[in-house]
């Protein structure tokens, strides 16, 4: 068990890497090494903790992989000084292109919410699996998944809007500009209240209605729903 918690994610350490370290040196290094290279630095931190996660732990979840495709599109577009218009459009269309990809995953074997939601890190899915098929309530049971779905894909496009508003209230000058450099530091610090607290709340949301849906359906306690690894947690 001491391995598997070493290998979760620290929020804190989450925190400090993805947006207190990057704020502080776009705020404190633009000036001293120049727009660029100060852009170039900041966003070396959360692409080197992808890379760090992929390597360490041969793994790398989904939303390190958003993180880091939205972090390389901010380099490019400040690196090759894009006009800034091309900010909120990256912003908005990152989450935007996944909450449409969430929605067209009902499609195929392997519906993302699965993944999202429905997995082994907070629900006992096998034994779940197995009482609904005893019950011979699959049926009923994909149609909840296939509201959680459009829940989750409505955090995603609630993000996508968010994203886009922000960036356009703060970001006003070209890239390349030490001026650039400081609104992608006050848009990157209010991204996290602004934007990660209300997509979470939704996500939070779409994984209560689950919880719910599933203990009705299976007539199993919420502590039977739960995995094994959150069990032991709450008896702590």
């Amino acid at each position: 068990m001491k391995n598997e918690t070493n290998e979760k994610e620290n929020p804190f350490v989450n925190l400090l890497v993805n947006i207190v370290i990057p704020v502080v040196i776009l705020l404190s290094l633009t000036k001293r090494i120049g727009p660029e290279y100060a852009l170039i630095l900041a966003l070396l931190f959360p692409a080197g903790a992808f890379l760090y996660d992929l390597v360490t732990k041969k793994t790398a979840n989904f939303t390190s992989i958003v993180g880091v495709v939205s972090v390389l599109l901010l380099g490019v577009i400040g690196v090759l000084k894009l006009p800034k218009e091309w900010v909120a459009i990256k912003e908005a269309a990152v989450p935007l292109i996944i909450g449409i990809g969430v929605i067209i995953s009902l499609k195929t074997k392997y519906p993302l919410v699965r993944k999202l939601l429905y997995n082994e890190k907070f629900m006992d899915t096998r034994r779940i699996d197995h009482i609904l098929k005893e019950q011979k309530k699959e049926k009923v049971f994909d149609k909840i998944l296939v509201y959680s779905t459009y829940m989750i894909a409505g955090s995603f496009l609630l993000s996508s809007a968010l994203n886009f508003t922000l960036a356009k209230i703060l970001i006003r000058s070209e890239p390349g500009t030490e001026a650039f450099n400081e609104e992608i530091a006050h848009m990157t610090a209010l991204s996290f209240p602004v934007i990660a607290l209300p997509s979470t709340l939704v996500m939070l949301l779409a994984l209560w209605y689950l919880f719910h849906s599933i203990k009705k359906l299976t007539g199993l306690t919420l502590d039977d729903l739960m995995a094994e690894h959150l069990k032991e947690k709450t008896k702590e």
